[in-house]
């Protein structure tokens, strides 16, 4: 588990499909977008529509793909013709895998890990990546579970790796999540969807409210102490007659 954090947790908006949605998550201040890249999910972006994204925002924000156990020419491809900054791997791949990815792309990587135990957490500090990702296990589905995970079993993380929190967040929700996890980012694709693969704007607008809400007050620093006013230069101090 992360220290206290000096400012609120970055935004990573998952799941974005289209120009306008990732418009919007840059406008509310997002940190990251997600383009899930994998044919298999109900959030899979169109390569096409990929390459929009990424010509119009990435200048702006990290461009993360998303891969489940793909192969590393298809990852390699995808992220040079989507010119992405960071492969997202969310699937069964090892650590000389997951290194092997940062040398053929050039790209940050994020290995994401389904939470079931606590065992779970403490498995991917094996991988020596830029950031670690922790999400809900659910049968069948690799993330956009909808569904939180148990964070106390975070307590036993010892890596200095950034984690990025995932996992069922919400408006409602996210705020509890960040008070009792303290991560680098919080990750949110269906807490801020109308269906999936399409954003909800007031969802969105809600959830980096909630967010930036969390950030600590400033430190006022010490109190100033009252001076005496100095005599202006070039004057003597008025002397007063004696009784």
């Amino acid at each position: 588990m992360q220290g206290v954090a000096e400012r609120a947790p970055r935004i990573k908006f998952c799941g974005i499909t289209s120009v306008a949605d990732a418009e919007l998550a840059v406008s509310l201040g997002a940190w990251a977008i997600g383009l899930i890249l994998w044919p298999g999910s109900k959030r899979a972006c169109d390569p096409a529509e990929g390459v929009r994204i990424s010509n119009a925002l990435r200048r702006k924000v990290e461009i993360v793909g998303v891969f489940v156990n793909q192969t590393l020419d298809e990852i390699a491809a995808l992220a040079d013709m989507l010119q992405l900054s960071i492969v997202q791997l969310h699937g069964d791949e090892g650590p000389a895998y997951a290194k092997e990815v940062a040398r053929r792309t050039g790209c940050k990587v994020i290995k994401a890990q389904s939470v079931r135990l606590a065992s779970d957490v403490v498995a991917v500090q094996a991988f020596r990546t830029d950031f670690h990702l922790l999400d809900t296990h659910r049968e069948g589905l690799r993330g956009g579970t909808g569904e939180t995970f148990d964070w106390s079993m975070l307590s036993g993380r010892t890596s200095n790796v950034p984690l990025i929190l995932s996992g069922g967040l919400t408006p409602e929700n996210v705020a509890t999540a960040i008070a009792a996890v303290h991560p680098f980012a919080v990750d949110v694709a269906s807490g801020t969807e109308s269906a999936p693969g399409v954003k909800d704007p007031e969802k969105m607008k809600a959830f980096a409210a909630a967010v930036r809400g969390t950030a600590p007050e400033p430190d006022p620093g010490p109190t100033p102490t009252t001076t005496p006013t100095p005599t202006p230069a070039g004057r003597r101090a008025p002397v007063r007659p004696a009784a």
